[in-house]
């Protein structure tokens, strides 16, 4: 119930709403997203593993943004988008939604050894989440954008 409860908050809040579809949107979050991945190799190189998670995970947000907007979807809640890639597109969530625990563990709390190790699976991690992602949305066609549009609005209306 507490989920239900979160998402008709947000809907209420239009944190979670139909936008027209923007494959320009779409393309500047999956450079952002390339930019991160990039950035978390580069912080990876230098041994900054706690920093290099956090930009792993970013790069999976923003892949996962650019999803949402070039089938006209706007989501402000990470918590949020990551349960619309299940529910709307029928794709796992799980490293995802590995990948944003890995980050507000190591990001917020002082009582985790960060190791090169689970910096670098964190890395290849969103590096395959990116790549299928990136795969899904360059297949998209103008009926798929059509299909996922009335999945999210059926999905807007059983919980709004």
């Amino acid at each position: 119930m507490a989920k239900l409860d979160f998402l008709i908050r947000l809907i209420k809040e239009r944190n979670i709403e139909s936008v027209e579809p923007s494959n320009e949107v779409s393309r500047a979050y999956l450079e952002k997203s390339r930019r991160y991945i990039g950035t978390s190799n580069l912080l990876f190189n230098n041994e900054r593993f706690e920093e290099s998670i956090s930009m792993s995970y970013y790069s999976m947000y923003y892949s996962l943004l650019s999803l949402l907007f070039k089938v006209g979807i706007k989501s402000e809640n990470h918590t949020a988008s990551i349960i619309l890639l299940k529910d709307v597109f029928n794709i796992n969530n799980s490293k995802i939604s590995f990948a944003k625990s890995q980050r507000v563990d190591k990001q917020y709390y002082i009582d985790f050894k960060i190791t090169k190790e689970d910096s670098k699976e964190l890395i290849e991690i969103s590096q395959a989440f990116n790549a299928e992602l990136e795969s899904t949305i360059m297949k998209i066609k103008e009926e798929d954008i059509k299909r996922y549009k009335k999945i999210f609005e059926e999905w807007l209306i059983k919980r709004g």
